[in-house]
C-alpha cells in the first residue's frame, strides 16, 4: 500500500510543481536513518519521502489520526501520534525504536512551519544522538507553486562522533542543532548537496 500511494504521490508531484531530488545517494541504503529537513508547508512529508526508496515515517499530531480517511491513510504511511506541547514518553520511544530498527525518521528540526523565529528545537538533536543512526539534512526548494518547479536535495550523512564521544566542550544538544542546521541552511541557498 504504501509504495502505491507514494508512486502515485511521485507522478503528481512531478506534473505539478516539476517536483525532482537530488542527492538521493546520500541516504544510507540500509540502517537507521533520520533526514532532518526545513518546513514550508503541510505537504512537507510527502516531498522528503516520495523520492526515497526507503519508508520514510514522520510523527503527527494526534488529532489527524482521527480524522476519517486522513487518520487511516496517514497511519498506512507509517506516521505516528504525537501529543501537542511536545513529544511525550511514548513518542520518544517509538522514535528510538524505529532509528534504531534500522528504519528511516522524518523531522523538521524547527518544529512547526508557523515558526516566528525559525530557530531550531532540540528535539531532532536528542534522536540523532541516543538513535544510533545516520543524520542526513535534506532542504526542500520551492514553494507549491502550480508548474513552478521545486527540488529536495539530500546531503551527506552528517558525522557527530566527536559530539557523541564527548569530545568537544559545550552543549551536545546545541552543538548538534547547529550542524544540523546550518547544512539544511547551506543547502538551501545553493542547491546542492553538502559536504562534512
Amino acid at each position: 500500500m504504501y509504495v502505491f500511494c507514494r508512486d502515485i504521490l511521485r507522478a503528481i508531484f512531478t506534473l505539478l510543481y516539476r517536483f525532482e531530488a537530488v542527492g538521493t545517494e546520500n541516504i544510507p541504503k540500509e540502517g537507521g536513518v533520520l533526514l532532518c529537513s526545513n518546513h514550508k508547508s503541510l505537504l512537507d512529508p510527502i516531498s522528503v519521502g516520495i523520492k526515497v526508496k526507503r519508508q520514510v515515517k514522520f510523527m503527527a499530531k494526534e488529532e489527524l489520526f482521527k480524522v476519517p480517511v486522513l487518520g487511516w491513510l496517514i497511519t498506512q504511511f507509517g506516521a505516528f501520534p504525537v501529543k501537542r506541547g511536545g513529544v511525550s514518553k511514548e513518542s520518544f520511544k517509538t522514535s528510538i525504536s524505529i532509528l534504531r530498527g534500522g528504519e528511516i525518521m522524518g523531522i523538521f528540526p524547527v518544529g512547526t512551519r508557523f515558526s516566528d523565529t525559525g530557530a531550531a528545537k532540540k528535539g531532532a538533536a536528542m534522536f540523532a544522538l541516543r538513535g544510533n543512526a545516520a543524520v542526513v539534512p535534506a532542504a526542500i526548494i520551492g514553494d507549491y507553486k502550480i508548474f513552478r518547479k521545486m527540488k529536495i536535495v539530500y546531503g551527506q550523512p552528517i558525522v557527530l562522533d566527536d559530539l557523541k564521544s564527548g569530545e568537544v566542550d559545550g552543549d551536545p544538544l546545541e552543538l548538534v542543532t547547529e550542524r544540523i542546521m546550518d547544512r539544511i541552511h547551506e543547502m538551501e541557498k545553493t542547491g546542492r548537496p553538502s559536504g562534512n
